[in-house]
Order: structure tokens, then sequence, then C-alpha cells
């Protein structure tokens, strides 16, 4: 589905509506300062045909495109620059990272953007540029930067969110007498906050080398001014990426701990048990002992002999209770 398409001027969108893309193209082509910019989502292979064949694109990239599922990559083909980003989202509530998937076909007078799932922040890229001539005039290279910056802003935006979410996460751990804080248990509940940052770096990760590319020299359809502007989301993306390995390294270590509590809070458990035990064995012992009824068993007929035992089982009782409770096991 065609979501939005046109063609910039000078920086600015014209109101002609291309009935023919290969025509727009053309006359874009021509004129040195215009080129066109068409979005589509999801679109399939039948409606894709029109733009592939205006633009001549590879039939790999389309293949892509088309697809998804793809990592974030940057490839170069003869008539254009194929490059894959994942933006991501957040929800806190339900402590879920979400991935969206957006391709770009930049080319010396279009852009084709091709966008799968919800994340896609086009619409707002495409607002802002165009309140900003200036930086539109400058063509394709202008849109590709602008959406590489918008994607990894967003994953500045997501670690954030992911980090509060771990300070909650880590105080409810630690926090006295308490198991997490939640309905689940706390184990879970921090191996699926490793889950959802692993979903994150899978998105952020491969796009280090894509973007070191961009800044770099040598990659055509990009001018050689938009370099620093390149290197600038490069920087933002090495930070989230930073933040979110400290972040996993932090999770680790809060799981690694939160196990050692529960071996504490075991051990524990079991000295009480053992103290206990040790203390009902000793009536056990001597209520066997004289429940066995022999004949010639000493004091069976001393007249103070029930009263005594039950004393002696007392003060051994009471004995090992002080011991145990010295020792900090009661």
């Amino acid at each position: 589905m065609i979501v939005d398409c046109a063609v910039y001027r000078k920086g600015r969108r014209t109101t002609d509506v291309p009935d023919d893309l290969s025509q727009a193209l053309a006359a874009a082509r021509a004129s040195g300062d215009a080129f066109w910019w068409v979005e589509v989502n999801e679109p399939t292979e039948e409606e894709f045909d029109l733009v592939r064949d205006a633009c001549g694109l590879h039939p790999l990239a389309v293949e892509d495109a088309l697809r998804a599922h793809q990592r974030p990559k940057l490839e170069v083909y003869d008539d254009s620059l194929f490059a894959v980003l994942k933006p991501v989202g957040y929800e806190p509530a339900e402590d879920v990272v979400t991935t969206g998937e957006l391709m770009l076909f930049v080319g010396d007078c279009f852009v084709v953007t091709v966008g799968h799932g919800p994340m896609a922040p086009l619409a707002a890229v495409r607002q802002r540029l165009e309140g900003d001539p200036q930086v539109l005039a400058h063509g394709p290279t202008a849109v590709l930067y602008a959406v590489s910056d918008a994607v990894v802003d967003g994953y500045m935006d997501v670690a954030e969110e992911l980090q509060l979410d771990l300070e909650e996460l880590e105080t409810e751990v630690f926090s006295p007498g308490r198991d997490g804080g939640s309905d689940r248990p706390t184990a879970a509940r921090i191996y699926q906050f490793k889950r959802q940052l692993l979903e994150f770096r899978r998105a952020s990760g491969p796009l280090a080398g894509p973007m070191s590319r961009l800044a770099g020299t040598g990659v055509p359809f990009v001018h050689e001014r938009s370099r620093p502007f390149f290197r600038d989301v490069e920087d933002h993306l090495m930070r989230a990426n930073e933040q979110v390995e400290a972040l996993d390294r932090l999770l680790s270590d809060i799981l690694s701990a939160h196990l050692a509590q529960q071996g504490v809070r075991q051990n524990d458990d079991m000295r009480k048990i053992s103290a206990w035990a040790a203390m009902a064995a000793v009536p056990t012992m001597v209520a066997g002992i004289y429940g066995m009824n022999f004949r010639h068993m000493p004091e069976l007929r001393w007249v103070g002999g029930y009263p005594a035992v039950l004393v002696l089982m007392i003060v051994v009782v009471w004995g090992l209770h002080r011991q145990f409770k010295r020792r900090g096991w009661l």
C-alpha cells in the first residue's frame, strides 16, 4: 500500500502528483534539483512492481524488502543503495520490546521507503523534513540521514526506559523480606527482562557497521558533506549499544545475587529444620528406650523415675535450644 508519494524540488514539496513514476523520475533527474520520495507499507509483490520497474531496483534487494525479517545492513547496487533499519519500541506495562522493520532504497533522484510493522517513524520524519527545506534540499541523502537519526533516537529512548525499569527491578529484588515484589517468580522476571535486552541488541547491534560505512567515504548516492551528520548518528548508536550492554551485565549480576540470596535463605531454613529435628530427637530417643519394656531395665521400679525422665528431656531440649539460638540457627 502506498502511504505517501511526492516530488520535492529545492527542498519543498510540490503539488504535482506523478501519474507515471518513470516520467517523474526522468523529470527529476533532468532538473537536477528535485527528487521523488514514495513510502509504501507492507506491499505485495504486485503492488511493488510499479515502483521496482520505475526505479530499476535490484531484484535481490526487492526480494529482501518484500519478505522482510532482515538484519540491519547496507548494500550497494549499481543504481541504488539499499539499507535495512529496525526501529524499536517498549511497552513498560508488559516489559516487552517491540521491533519493526524499515527498508530504504536511495538513488540519485529517488527514495523508496518500505515499512513492516508498527514502529516505522516515517510520518514524523517526513513532517519534520518538510518543515526544514534547507535540509531537505540535500536530496535523498537528507532522507536517509533523517530516518537513521530518528531510528537511533528511538533506541536511546527505549534504552532509558529499560534503565528505569531495571532500577525498579533491582530495588524489588534487594528489598528486605521480599521476593521480587511480583506474582511472577523473580528469576523468571529477570530472564524475561534479559530476553527483551536480547531483542533490543538484535536491532541495534548490527546497525553499527552500516552507520560506520555511511560516516566514512566511498559510499555512492551519499554526499560527502553528510559525513559529519552520519558520524553523529553513529555516536548516538554507540552510546545506546554501550548502555544496553551495561544493562545486560547488571542484569546478570542481579540474577547471580538473587540466586545467592535464595541459597542463603535455603541454608537458613535447613539449619532451622536441623535444629528442631535435633531437639525432637532427644525425647524420642528416651521414650523409645523406655518404651521397650524389658523386665530388668533400671529405674523401672523407682517411684521418681517418670518425672525424672521428663525433667531430663526438658533440660536437654532447653540446652540444645539455647545453644542453637546462640549460634543463630533459630
